[in-house]
């Protein structure tokens, strides 16, 4: 059962850099790896693009508040 857990250890590969996982960092090789992908994850590497939604009928939301005059003269 040892040997198939060193099997395992052996086989996993450092999210960061790709050098073998240390139980301790798991699953990054070292503290630096890890801190890497922290950072990473901080300045919005990982961020999932996103594209602005539209509405029910698929027009685009509409910027303003409509009821708002600028013109005093067209009230």
């Amino acid at each position: 059962m040892a040997e198939d857990k060193e099997r395992n250890a052996k086989a996993a590969a450092c999210a960061t850099c790709g050098a073998p996982v240390v139980h301790a960092f798991r699953p990054f090789c070292s503290a630096r790896c890890r801190d890497v992908d922290l950072h990473r994850w901080l300045v919005g590497k990982y961020a999932i693009p996103v594209t602005e939604d539209t509405d029910e009928d698929g027009a685009l939301p509409e910027t303003g508040s409509p009821g708002l005059v600028d013109d005093p003269d067209e009230r």
